[in-house]
């Protein structure tokens, strides 16, 4: 089974074409899935467009007691999934933005290197991540200079990114170390980083795989806040480490 988690707040203008996309590669692909989506307080009709998507995929719908942000929203969705595995050894989580930011297509390289042995895999562009503005590809170039230390010792290239594989046994085995409150993760870029740190001592292989850029893509208004990503890298130089995988 693989469970492909999206955290959603006020995602009307994507959400229904993204699960669309998400239907017809999975359908291509021919493998059992489920799609878990947190609805993290949205305020427009990203909830009724989820509601009406039942009828035409297997979507489970998650609310939040309170607002978590795309890092707690995410971790949220991956304790779910882990929680409703059948075979954590096989079942796979995957995460994915509800923007339309990533191209659901991706899932299809992702899941191929998870089956080829690898128990986390992290999504690579043949350049940098698509529809960064000025201001992300700064922040970027900050990020990873503070952070140069923990980084040079990273399995994938792009430890900010979001576009993921977890084997599930990897996320039983991380949360398993989690307090009842959870990892604390820092937002967004942040939190990616934290949660490949806290998953990596449990994997025994990690993996890149190359996904294409989104075409034609319908993508709402960036909410990137360079000042808050920069806080939460900041903050992540003394959380952050990798350690070697299990095997490796």
């Amino acid at each position: 089974m693989v469970y492909i988690c999206i955290p959603a707040r006020n995602e009307e203008n994507t959400i229904g074409v993204l699960l669309w996309k998400v239907r017809q590669v999975m359908a291509g692909f021919g493998r059992d899935y489920e799609i878990l989506v947190l609805d993290d307080g949205s305020s427009d009709d990203t909830r009724s467009l989820l509601s009406s998507y039942r009828r035409v995929v297997p979507l489970v719908i998650l609310y939040g007691k309170k607002r978590m942000g795309y890092s707690g929203a995410t971790e949220e969705l991956l304790r779910q999934a882990a929680r409703r595995a059948e075979y954590p050894k096989r079942d796979v989580a995957l995460t994915l933005q509800a923007d339309f930011s990533e191209d659901p297509a991706g899932i299809v390289p992702l899941m191929k290197t998870i089956e080829g042995g690898a128990d986390i895999v992290s999504a690579a562009y043949a350049g940098e991540p698509p529809g960064l503005t000025r201001s992300a590809r700064f922040t970027r170039w900050v990020g990873r200079h503070w952070l140069r230390g923990a980084l040079r010792s990273a399995p994938v290239s792009d430890p900010f990114g979001g576009f993921r594989a977890y084997r599930v046994v990897v996320l039983r085995k991380m949360f398993a170390e989690a307090s009842e409150e959870g990892f604390g993760l820092g937002e967004g870029w942040a939190g990616n980083l934290e949660l490949l740190g806290r998953a990596l001592p449990h994997a025994r292989a990690v993996a890149e795989a190359v996904v294409e850029e989104p075409r034609n893509r319908r993508v709402r208004r960036s909410r990137f806040r360079a000042w808050r990503t920069l806080r939460g890298l900041g903050r992540a130089r003394g959380r952050v480490t990798f350690a070697a995988a299990q095997g490796s």
